[in-house]
């Protein structure tokens, strides 16, 4: 038990939809006693009535313990909980029930620039946000040059930041939560904020205070590879519930089995029920795999021809265009390409794109079909309309590792040899 570290036992969070706050002042009140009287140094727990109408759980009996040293990765799609429940662990909201143990110091990156003052510059939210991650003005003082060496914005220490940048925000706020020496360090997807280069030195330190510095990590990401490079362990959330926990490359293998439904083919005869707004109706979305030979597998070979139709029922006149995204079954966006945007007139609009062969990496991947008026406005989305596998092959190599990246065109790499 010396190296536990966190224990969550039958966390739930409820949400009424539709509603802020209780409803009643004497609610309220209830609350507020039971919030004030629950939380202690190492302990939180909530337990409220519930109100049956219109609810929204977004955690539901959630138990797993977290030792000193682990990696933890968090996966599932979007909208499971992983983000509610980094917070609950975090102690920034306390569950509606169940009971979280915890032991030492606890550094959290939910979101970008939480702690910090907008009118205040970077100098001073360091000291602000490392105060109120529980360090005293001493310790922050001691680690105070890592922490501007390791954001890179030593330019704008005097500037207010309500005036950066996200990237900005991201960088000072990690490198301050990365830095105060906690035991516990929580970090969100808010590193997709910053740049390739910030995000591969984020990772790094994440790897140090792990491996060298035996700290624990809670990690949230849709990028599999840093994921996979990171994490020793891994928790799969599904509509607030806890599908799995364990060694990382287990999980994720369980996470893809699960979410991956193969969709090549959607079509519509009814522009009343079909998917749409009073704009735009999805009548046909297929994707026509041109196969080089008579297996009928999708391989990195093949090329994907994507078709689609619409009705255009526009209650006025706009410009309109059409993008198509491809994604991981991750969540991590590989290309958006889009047509170009002009007028059209009512009726049934026809589309298509080939995606050619020797491109993609084998692996999952899905397609949203994103219509935008007038340049830029979003118009609709149709999410996730179409889903497939990609198979391996491999020719003349006798290396099956795999194969990183999600992008593996066959660009050709030549060697030359000069004599001495």
């Amino acid at each position: 038990m010396s190296n536990l570290m966190l224990k969550a036992e039958n966390i739930s969070k409820y949400y009424r939809l539709g509603v802020i706050g209780s409803g009643s002042f004497k609610e309220d009140l209830q609350n507020l006693w039971k919030k004030t009287f629950s939380i202690g140094n190492n302990t939180a727990t909530n337990d409220l009535h519930i109100d049956k109408g219109k609810e929204l759980w977004a955690l539901k009996d959630i138990n797993f313990e977290i030792m000193k040293g682990d990696v933890v990765g968090f996966v599932g799609k979007n909208g499971a909980g992983k983000s509610t429940l980094l917070k609950v662990l975090s102690r920034i909201t306390l569950p509606t029930t169940g009971t979280i143990k915890g032991k030492g110091r606890i550094a959290s990156l939910l979101e970008v620039g939480t702690g910090f003052h907008l009118e205040l510059t970077g100098r001073e939210n360091i000291f602000l946000n490392g105060q109120i991650l529980g360090m005293h003005k001493k310790e922050i003082i001691a680690k105070y040059d890592e922490i501007v060496a390791f954001s890179g914005i030593e330019r704008f220490l005097d500037t207010p930041v309500k005036r950066y940048s996200s990237g900005m925000y991201v960088r000072l706020a990690f490198a301050i939560a990365a830095h105060l020496d906690p035991e516990i360090l929580i970090v969100d997807e808010v590193l997709a904020v910053g740049d390739a280069e910030f995000q591969k030195k984020c990772l790094g330190k994440m790897k140090q205070v792990s491996t060298e510095e035996g700290k624990t990590v809670l990690f949230v990401s849709h990028n599999s590879q840093a994921l996979k490079s990171l994490c020793t362990k891994a928790i799969y959330l599904e509509k607030g519930r806890l599908i799995d926990m364990g060694n990382m490359q287990d999980v994720i293998g369980n996470y893809l089995k699960r979410e991956q439904t193969l969709y090549l083919s959607r079509i519509y005869d009814d522009p009343d029920t079909a998917p749409g707004n009073e704009s735009v109706r999805i009548k046909r979305v297929e994707m026509l795999p041109q196969y080089p030979d008579s297996s009928n597998i999708i391989d990195i070979r093949t090329p994907l021809l994507i078709e689609f139709e619409f009705w255009y029922l526009p209650a006025e006149e706009m410009d309109l265009g059409v993008n198509i995204i491809l994604n991981t079954v991750m969540g991590e966006c590989v290309f958006n390409v889009a047509s170009t945007s002009k007028q059209y007139t009512k009726g049934v609009i026809k589309g298509k794109c080939t995606i050619p062969g020797d491109f993609l990496n084998n692996g999952s991947y899905s397609i949203d079909l994103s219509f935008v008026k007038n340049t830029s406005s979003p118009l609709f989305d149709f999410e996730e309309c179409l889903s497939f596998e990609v198979e391996d092959f491999r020719e003349n190599t006798a290396w099956y590792g795999d194969w990183v990246g999600s992008v593996r065109p066959k660009f050709k790499v030549q060697l030359q040899q000069d004599n001495f």
